[in-house]
């Protein structure tokens, strides 16, 4: 088979990807662009007036408010996530009576949807009829209903609960991938030099989990900056908007105040702040 016969069939092997990304990853992105640089209304035809979208998102001040509270989210359930994760993940990593069923345990909230485990803790929280007050006030816990999402902090402390819940066993999952890819001897030779737990932890089992972990931090990262159905269906936003992602803020101008050029300016801003951070993610993890 001559060179350019290799190539063609290269080609020819890489054409349905290409085709899959160009129509539904590259055509949809320059026509956010593109409608980000227009007045485009929901009915009614484009009338360009660039940048005017662009300028607008500084008085957008609940988009404004979003942006600080959603890197709040994001650097908060990051954290958390990465601890409860790793430390579940160190649990059942040794082979032991039971650690299969520990391991599908803690996995299994994985497997329910966003939409479904949001449902869940909002009839669990609920103040009227969830069961979880009257669970704590029969044991003496405490003597009135707690408000879980009717002030923002308890909003905010709910949701990142229903967060670990939903995918602590999933970043388990891919630590535990990591770890069980470290050599057993490198463990058995810091033991023989007297290493203890702690040493090894920081000094073996951190260094050679980093790339694992850049992966998890990277999918953590992205998608609290994507944050939509947990606050959309757990606390649609409040109380007092104090709730409302970024991303939320796209779906609000869009289909609350049909402005689909503003709604794709904002998007634009989103896609470009995604990207810096996870450049400089993989950079320092680097």
């Amino acid at each position: 088979m001559t060179v350019t016969s290799r190539k063609v069939q290269g080609w020819l092997y890489a054409a349905p990807t290409a085709v899959i990304v160009g129509a539904l990853f590259l055509a949809p992105l320059v026509l956010v662009v593109w409608m980000s640089l227009n007045r485009w209304p929901l009915l009614g035809p484009a009338v360009l007036n660039a940048p005017e979208n662009y300028l607008d998102i500084a008085g957008n001040t609940l988009f404004v408010d979003a942006v600080f509270f959603t890197l709040k989210y994001t650097a908060i359930t990051t954290v958390l996530l990465s601890l409860v994760a790793l430390g579940l993940a160190l649990l059942v990593q040794e082979r032991r009576p039971g650690v299969g069923f520990f391991r599908t345990a803690f996995f299994l909230p994985g497997a329910v949807g966003f939409a479904a485990a949001g449902l869940l803790f909002y009839g669990m929280l609920n103040n009227d009829f969830g069961p979880i007050d009257p669970m704590l006030q029969a044991l003496g816990i405490t003597d009135e209903p707690v408000r879980w999402i009717g002030t923002p902090n308890m909003a905010l402390f709910s949701t990142i609960t229903l967060v670990l819940w939903r995918f602590a066993g999933f970043n388990m999952l891919i630590l535990l991938t990591g770890l069980q890819a470290i050599p057993a001897e490198v463990y058995e030779a810091a033991r023989s030099d007297g290493a203890n737990r702690w040493q090894i932890l920081t000094r073996i089992t951190l260094p050679l989990l980093r790339p694992t972990l850049a992966l998890m931090l990277i999918l953590s990262v992205t998608g609290s900056l994507l944050a939509f159905d947990q606050f959309f269906v757990f606390t649609n936003g409040g109380p007092d908007n104090s709730t409302v992602s970024m991303v939320m803020v796209i779906y609000r101008e869009a289909f609350f105040r049909f402005d689909l050029g503003g709604a794709a300016a904002l998007s634009v801003v989103l896609l470009v702040v995604l990207v810096a951070i996870n450049t400089l993610m993989l950079r320092r993890l680097r």
